[in-house]
């Protein structure tokens, strides 16, 4: 069977190495990977009810319907009919279940999601008109079935939603700062640092403390979606119906372990940003294991016993109405005086920010070797992610 998933933009690596580790080498020998998608062979309906529970970069899980290369919405609609005539809708969808179709698209298009969305929703009740006599019920706001559309630039595919939601976004996150990052790019960072659970992580700039407890949950291997398992649509779906959902979870769940203490450390200057970093990692189950501290980066080296690090991975601060350009320049000076003396020799630095220039200009002034550079992006917004090695 064919998979879906979407992903942001500049993952999209990562993301398939972790459907790999997660449901196994074989998806592999298949996985296709495109801009902000993979598609990937399964070999049960399982599989991708374990990516909606415990992927940590990924946005959607779908079972692929259908996928097609179009030239115009017409182009687009008659191409699709055809495809989703070989779906037995009748194995997903009794008489009165409800369903909707979602579209998000990754570029400007002559056409709105709205109304494709709609156009594929005409398809489905249809379908279920010609086959089966009546017309199938829409029901935006509580669907039995989420049908997603994604279409990516001249290609579109249609699935079914496992998690019926984004994914990136994370219960968790109760308390936003404005510079909050997406879960699914804070856990990014980790993998383009090359961090390992176990290993000694600081993040000097938490904000509302993403990277913290994304490297928390993954080190204690508790699914990201741990406390919300009543809620994945895939529950009622008539062909997993025979299945033992408790015996699914708590086969995963087993796994779950105590972290390491004094491996992770959450840090901010700012009291607010603590404060919220600690509420946040307390609704996800993580503040136990998570060090946090209001620390100025300038005091760093008086907290920290040399070498005493092996990855920072931050989100620095951004010229702003509070930040201006003279203290940015300060704070950015800072973190590399300080990491040159708290990293280990093998440590590194990896940040995620919209203007890396100043670190790029500090981490040459104090020796700092640039290893790695990706553009990423949240929905639409474009960021950059750097690793510098130390000197």
């Amino acid at each position: 069977m064919k998979a879906f998933a979407v992903c942001s933009k500049g993952i999209e690596d990562i993301a398939a190495k972790e459907i790999e580790e997660l449901i196994g080498a074989a998806s592999a020998a298949k996985t296709e990977i495109s801009d902000s998608c993979i598609i990937f062979e399964i070999t049960t309906l399982l599989d991708l009810c374990l990516l909606a529970y415990k992927a940590q970069s990924l946005d959607r899980v779908l079972l692929l319907l259908a996928e097609s290369s179009f030239s115009s919405r017409e182009d687009l609609l008659k191409k699709l009919e055809a495809q989703l005539k070989e779906f037995k809708i009748d194995a997903w969808l009794e008489k009165d279940s409800t369903f909707k179709v979602f579209c998000q698209k990754t570029a400007n298009s002559a056409f709105s999601s709205e109304e494709i969305a709609a156009d594929v929703g005409g398809i489905i009740i249809e379908k279920t008109k010609a086959e089966h006599g009546y017309k199938q019920k829409v029901d935006l706001d509580n669907p039995g079935i989420t049908f997603f559309l994604f279409i990516n630039g001249s290609q579109a595919f249609v699935g079914i939603d496992f998690a019926g939601k984004d994914l990136h976004k994370r219960e968790y996150k109760i308390f936003p700062h404005a510079a909050s990052l997406r879960g699914t790019l804070a856990y990014a960072m980790l993998r383009i640092a090359d961090w390992k659970p176990g290993e000694i992580l600081l993040d000097p700039f938490s904000h509302s403390g993403e990277i913290p407890i994304e490297a928390a949950l993954c080190q204690a291997q508790t699914p990201i979606r741990f406390y919300e398992k009543e809620k994945f649509p895939f529950l009622r779906f008539r062909p997993l119906q025979k299945e033992n959902f408790q015996k699914f979870f708590d086969k995963i769940d087993k796994k779950i372990k105590e972290p390491k203490k004094n491996t992770i450390f959450c840090l901010d200057p700012w009291m607010p940003s603590l404060a919220a970093s600690k509420k946040n990692a307390k609704i996800a189950g993580v503040n136990k294991c998570i060090n946090f501290s209001r620390t100025d980066t300038e005091w760093l080296d008086v907290k920290h016993k040399k070498e005493s690090f092996d990855r920072i991975v931050t989100h620095p601060p951004e010229e702003s109405a509070r930040i201006k350009k003279d203290l940015l320049e300060k704070l950015s000076r800072e973190l590399f005086y300080q990491a040159e003396f708290i990293l280990k020799k093998d440590g590194t630095i990896t940040i995620i920010s919209r203007n890396i220039e100043p670190f790029k200009r500090y981490a040459e002034q104090y020796k700092f070797k640039l290893a790695h550079e990706r553009k990423v992006f949240a929905g639409k917004e474009e960021m950059q992610v750097i690793v510098f090695n130390r000197p």
